[in-house]
């Protein structure tokens, strides 16, 4: 709305004249259309004194007292590191009809004992069996309520089935007679992301987004031990040798491979060669070395305890290599490539990729799908991210097209071999359930 005739003079009549051209400085100085209007400078003081920016001419800085808020303090869920200093782990038994309320049986022995009662020798030498990839689905294990992240089978036998979950949860199973849920494991405060068992099995590690590194008794369930650093675990394996049962591996989220002594609990050796998150350790030779790759889409063979690489590969053509599987022939490793293909590098001194043997047919872009061969070194399996589980054939690298299995309706993130059955398999994907096939 435009100002009235009377409030338009009322305005020029406040102004200040623009004075004589002539005059630079001092009074009656020219000022043109710069000219203010009364008392604008001082209005202009006030606002700014109100708006704290700076004092009227007349006044003086007094500092005010701050008043302390008695606001409670703010939550750590949602930092980018949590300390867990609160150590409340805890295990959950499940009675069956074979075990008593305390976990055992009538001759006092827990699940951990092998089971004599069955058709197949669980006992016997891994391997020494001819496999063949597996045609139907035998049974079901739904208990976990996010996403399935690693699964394991007791070394050997095989008799009970390891399966670490994004619910930060870690459940044993049993994998014959009644196949129930055993015990359930709670300790992580966010997502597991690997586990692994010890050379025979009596514990287990497993390391969580929650940067916390811990080990399991398997039998009673109790935490016996806790490691960080500080960053995020992605990998973690035992050392299977005879002579350092102790120790174990860890590939960081800080680039990093860390080593330690679960007796004392203190880091033995660093190895820091990597140039992004290290994603898989396989020891090979052996397990006198071992093999790591990286998000920096190369690949490093360690001595161990040696920390200086003795072979480095990175090729412009190279992708990041997600998951590894030994052969059990011991010659050569199996690698999941990010360029929905696994790839075969050999595992003696040159480490030379195998140029001839690439398996394609499946997609596992933007996943970490597990890659498995079997017992006997004639069958390699992996998961798919449109959930198939696909097989090959390990000579001729060919897909057996008829023996894909249609697992899930979202990636198939697991899939491990029964070390003692000719053609069972488990496997588990996003959608929280684990599957059995034979």
């Amino acid at each position: 709305m435009r100002p009235s005739k009377e409030e338009s003079e009322a305005l020029r009549r406040k102004r200040q004249r623009k004075g004589d051209p002539g005059i630079v400085d001092g009074e009656g100085a020219y000022r043109g259309p710069w000219a203010r209007y009364q008392d604008e400078d001082q209005a202009y003081e006030d606002e700014a004194a109100v708006a704290g920016e700076e004092l009227a001419s007349d006044e003086e800085y007094i500092e005010e007292a701050i008043v302390p808020a008695n606001l409670p303090a703010t939550s750590k869920a949602g930092t980018d590191y949590q300390d867990d200093i609160t150590n409340t782990e805890s295990t959950e038994s499940y009675v069956t009809e074979e075990l008593d309320d305390k976990g055992f049986d009538y001759q006092k022995r827990t699940y951990m004992h092998v089971p004599q009662d069955l058709d197949v020798q669980l006992t016997k030498e891994a391997g020494t069996q001819k496999n063949y990839a597996p045609k139907k689905h035998i049974h079901t294990w739904k208990s976990h309520t996010k996403p399935i992240t690693a699964l394991r089978f007791f070394p050997n036998s095989g008799h009970l089935l390891l399966s670490a979950s994004a619910d930060s949860k870690v459940k044993i199973w049993d994998v014959y007679h009644h196949r129930r849920l055993l015990r359930t494991y709670s300790g992580h405060t966010k997502s597991v992301t690997d586990a692994t068992f010890n050379i025979d099995g009596t514990a287990f590690l497993t390391a969580s987004y929650d940067r916390q590194m811990k080990l399991w008794d398997t039998e009673t369930g109790a935490c016996t031990a806790r490691f960080t650093t500080g960053k995020i675990p992605h990998v973690i394996r035992f050392n299977p040798s005879q002579s350092n049962p102790h120790e174990f591996l860890a590939g960081m989220s800080d680039k990093k491979i860390v080593q330690f002594d679960t007796r004392s609990g203190e880091m033995t050796q660093e190895y820091d060669h990597h140039l992004g998150p290290v994603n898989t350790i396989t020891f090979v030779d052996q397990d006198r070395r071992f093999i790591t790759t990286s998000d920096d889409k190369s690949l490093r063979a360690w001595e161990y305890n040696i920390p200086v690489p003795i072979k480095f590969i990175a090729e412009p053509y190279m992708y990041s290599m997600v998951r590894a599987c030994a052969h059990p022939a011991g010659k050569a490793v199996a690698f999941q490539s990010g360029d929905n293909q696994i790839v075969v590098y050999a595992s003696t001194d040159r480490f030379r990729q195998n140029r001839k043997k690439s398996f394609r047919g499946h997609n596992n872009a933007g996943y970490a799908i597990d890659v498995s061969v079997s017992p006997d070194g004639q069958i390699v399996m992996s998961g798919d991210s449109g959930g198939r589980v696909c097989f090959w054939d390990w000579k001729t690298c060919k897909m057996y097209d008829r023996s894909t299995l249609a697992a899930s309706d979202g990636p198939v993130i697991c899939a491990q071999w029964h070390p003692q059955e000719t053609s069972k398999v488990a496997t588990a994907g996003l959608d929280g359930l684990i599957k059995y096939w034979d």
